[in-house]
């Protein structure tokens, strides 16, 4: 086992290709105990290299909307008046603070994905 950190996507690939190779491995074993390691590497070069920003405000609502099965109607319940929620959906009005506040509150949505622009 020769663990040494990921520097260049050559390295990535090599750490992938391993990983893949003992990805059965038992934990608490020595290929249990090296595939967690690989891991952590992996996710850190992934994290610095290919961040993932975060989603559009308007489609995350969409996304939790969908998840709960909600409608139009039960979000005018969270941010008020059914035509408020339906100029929200369509983007023609911005989400206020108390709109964002009920909606990390009731749909859990991450208030640093609501307060975004779009």
């Amino acid at each position: 086992m020769e663990i040494k950190p990921i520097k260049t996507d050559k390295d990535y690939n090599q750490a992938i290709e391993r990983l893949e190779a003992i990805f059965d491995a038992k934990a608490g074993s020595k290929e249990g105990d090296e595939l967690e390691i690989l891991g952590i590497l992996i996710d850190q070069y992934e994290n610095e290299n290919f961040p993932i920003g975060l989603p559009d405000p308007i489609e995350a609502i969409k996304f939790r909307m969908e998840q709960l099965g909600y409608n139009q109607n039960d979000l005018a319940n969270i941010i008020g008046l059914k035509s408020r929620a339906s100029e929200i959906l369509n983007r023609k009005r911005k989400l206020s603070l108390e709109m964002i506040r009920q909606l990390h509150e009731r749909l859990h949505i991450p208030t640093d994905v609501l307060i975004q622009a779009y």
